[in-house]
């Protein structure tokens, strides 16, 4: 796989591109948000920057931009789930000689997984201890161990290198889409 040209956070999210339908679409779109930056920084700086954006929002963090968009706090949801289940494929990829990775669906663990009254406090603290570990892997890991694979289930084969690229494009793609939700709710009627 080439890397993929940059591309701005904003036009990322207005390409609209389906995980699961569009894989290879998904990949290049997130990698070029990461662009030519450290992976690792950009996961060390995520919780900070997201947390940011969590005071932003002060009274509208569950405030939805419109009907079937998540608000800041379940795009934060989302991103914890994401940083789980990394947890868990980082370890096969590392451990076991290409092991299957499930796929999930985002919406589901969000709706299922995620209280209404959830702490974003307790999310944040959470995410910035597996971020640690996951950084701790990653600077334990020589080039062999970062080439090993997993076989994604809905995108085929997945490196440990590639996947931690992802997770740092993912990050930066879903802090813009918060700063994008919290600009649109601003002004809004505050969610019950």
């Amino acid at each position: 796989m080439t890397d993929p040209e940059a591309i701005d956070v904003e036009a990322a999210l207005d390409l609209r591109v389906d995980p699961v339908a569009e894989a290879e679409g998904y990949r290049h779109m997130l990698l070029g948000v990461l662009g030519d930056r450290d992976p690792a920084e950009t996961q060390a700086d995520l919780a900070d920057q997201l947390e940011e954006v969590v005071q932003e929002a002060g009274p509208r963090l569950r405030t939805r931009p419109i009907p079937g968009e998540w608000s800041v706090m379940e795009v934060l949801a989302h991103i914890l789930d994401a940083e789980i289940v990394l947890a868990g494929r980082y370890r096969w990829i590392l451990a076991q000689d290409e092991p299957p990775l499930i796929g999930y669906d985002q919406d589901l663990w969000v709706e299922r997984l995620h209280d209404p009254g959830e702490d974003p406090a307790e999310m944040l603290a959470m995410l910035r201890v597996l971020k640690r570990s996951h950084l701790a892997l990653w600077a334990r890991t020589s080039p062999s161990d970062r080439a090993r694979v997993g076989i994604h289930s809905e995108r085929g084969p997945e490196s440990f290198d590639l996947s931690f690229r992802l997770m740092s494009g993912h990050g930066l793609f879903h802090l813009g889409q918060m700063r994008r939700t919290l600009a649109q709710v601003a002004g809004s009627p505050l969610s019950d």
